[in-house]
């Protein structure tokens, strides 16, 4: 946790330029994590009872548009 609170502190020292800077790095960092979590779960085959489940509320009408 030593390196979280470093990091922390290194950040509140950041100018607005580089905090805006590093908001983008870590969205960017974070959604290609996201991205290879989700494609390790496929391969995996971790989704594929909730897809079926959704498969099937979905063809028994009991799903409704967002």
């Amino acid at each position: 946790m030593k390196r979280v609170e470093e990091i922390g502190a290194e950040i509140k020292r950041f100018s607005p330029a580089e905090l805006a800077a590093f908001r983008k790095w870590f969205r960017e960092f974070d959604a290609e994590a996201w991205d290879r979590q989700i494609e390790e779960d496929v391969q995996a085959g971790k989704l594929e009872a909730p897809a079926k489940a959704a498969l099937k509320a979905f063809q028994a009408g009991k799903c409704q548009e967002v």
